[in-house]
């Protein structure tokens, strides 16, 4: 348990629901969001807001356009995503080099919403983008609600995907040369 929850005076079991909180004097019951980290790798999980406590938090502000509402301002909270990602153990295959240029990331919300990013995003040997797992928002905890996506780098707001319910890490992506037909059409012109 974290020493900031610890010091909240909430109580709080980390592998299951519902979550005690402790607001006014009195105990109420919060029902925990829960993410699935599935795909290739070798720890796959469940994790909700309380677990995603365990890993170093990071703090941004962030300013983006969203279509809908115009500019949006928010601060977050929150572990990156590279960090729980590497600790679920990515099934890289240590024999080909540059392997883990092939990984995507797919992220769903619990509004449907999507986004999808590349292993090369993210890993602090290529773009090393500060993205993050949003445990709070403006100072919120999303215990309920569930983790966001935050990506400090964007200048739009598509890829804030609130309320992540999966994350799926799929090394099936294999870049092929042009078709066979497209390379004979090639020699022909």
């Amino acid at each position: 348990m974290s020493r900031d929850l610890a010091e909240s005076g909430s109580h709080v079991r980390l592998y299951g629901t519902p979550l005690r909180v402790r607001s006014s004097r009195r105990w109420s019951q919060v029902t925990l969001a829960r993410l699935a980290l599935s795909g290739d790798l070798v720890r796959p999980a469940r994790l909700t807001v309380p677990d995603l406590l365990a890993w170093p938090q990071h703090r941004v502000a962030v300013s983006f356009e969203c279509a809908t509402s115009g500019s949006r301002h928010h601060r977050f909270a929150g572990p990156r995503l590279y960090d729980v990602l590497a600790d679920a153990g990515p099934g890289f295959d240590p024999g080909r080099r540059k392997d883990r240029l092939r990984f995507l990331i797919a992220v769903t919300g619990t509004d449907g919403h999507h986004a999808l990013l590349s292993w090369a995003e993210i890993d602090p040997d290529f773009a090393d983008a500060p993205v993050l797992l949003g445990v709070s928002i403006d100072d919120t905890p999303l215990d309920a609600a569930g983790p966001q996506l935050v990506l400090p780098q964007d200048r739009c707001g598509a890829r804030h995907i609130s309320g992540i319910t999966a994350i799926r890490v799929d090394g099936g992506y294999r870049c092929a040369g042009p078709a066979p037909d497209a390379a004979a059409r090639a020699v022909v012109r």
